[in-house]
């Protein structure tokens, strides 16, 4: 496959379109983000890279990080992780305080909003030091001991998460969140600040393209079996609610985030990583989930 020629075709492309969309101005940091910013990415399981654009450059990965927390809770607390959270698409807004009244505290996936702060307060159980343990676990599947979280960032997501402080608290009121709010929010808020380069972002998803293995330091991530869960998540729900317009014409589990990330595998083949921070209306990479589309129908591959 010449990955290379395809994803420079697709990129010139979408280059020369018309500039649709709006960086996330609701978190203050965020809506400083030069908008036309364009980096793409992959890693194939064995090891090889294509990039293009501005691939190597770091910026805040969001939501993405909520598959990442999910991996770290469920390997360590296995499948009572579901008795606190859905495995549904939402139908509603990824910060949606009506569905989780009408579910009584229990969100209805591990990757919106409420369903993130769940895992975090799980984590926040099972550590001492949550921040610490999640930032060992993200730099050993990274390959990359730098990797931290942005101060900047995350301060920027307190001043304004007035609707993620409702969340957590209405949860607390249904007995789903057992520790306190600002230390669950404290690393909530981390959690979301991570910044990733696509090269980074599309090596650490490897391990979810071989069944848990990562393939190229062949460790044990996760097994077998909630590797699978957490792939069927991503497709299920990883794009707010959007996730069935990204698995009709995408056709891979991915997850989005506000920052203008993407991030997509193929089982057996391939990792990869798309920033673009221009965001449609349902908070996902406008030209993210365009040269995505174009890239599945050029290769023939997805997963289905």
């Amino acid at each position: 496959m010449d990955y290379n020629n395809i994803i420079f075709t697709i990129y010139t492309s979408l280059e020369k379109l018309k500039k649709h969309g709006k960086v996330a101005t609701y978190i203050p940091e965020l809506a400083k983000v030069d908008p036309n910013k364009f980096g793409v990415h992959i890693t194939t399981i064995d090891n090889q890279h294509f990039n293009i654009g501005d691939a190597d450059e770091k910026f805040s990965i969001q939501s993405i990080s909520k598959v990442l927390s999910l991996t770290l809770a469920y390997k360590k607390i296995g499948e009572k992780i579901w008795e606190r959270i859905g495995v549904e698409p939402s139908g509603t807004s990824f910060n949606s305080l009506i569905q989780l009244e009408y579910d009584n505290g229990i969100p209805r996936n591990p990757l919106i909003n409420a369903g993130a702060i769940v895992i975090c307060d799980i984590l926040v159980s099972y550590f001492e030091d949550p921040k610490t343990e999640f930032l060992n676990f993200l730099r050993e599947i990274s390959g990359n001991p730098l990797i931290d979280f942005c101060s900047r960032i995350a301060d920027s997501e307190k001043q304004t998460g007035y609707k993620n402080v409702a969340l957590i608290n209405l949860m607390k009121s249904f007995n789903n969140i057992k520790n306190d709010i600002d230390v669950v929010m404290d690393f909530y808020y981390n959690l979301c600040s991570i910044e990733m380069t696509c090269k980074e972002l599309s090596r650490t998803f490897l391990f979810l393209t071989t069944d848990g293995i990562d393939p190229i330091t062949h460790k044990k991530i996760i097994s077998e079996s909630k590797s699978k869960r957490i792939n069927a998540i991503m497709q299920l729900c990883g794009f707010y609610d959007e996730a069935g317009e990204f698995a009709f014409k995408v056709g891979l589990p991915g997850k989005s985030g506000v920052g203008g990330g993407i991030v997509a595998i193929h089982p057996n083949q391939y990792s990869i990583a798309v920033w673009s921070p221009r965001l449609n209306k349902k908070g996902n990479s406008k030209k993210g989930m365009k040269f995505l589309e174009q890239f599945t129908t050029k290769t023939q591959l997805s997963i289905f």
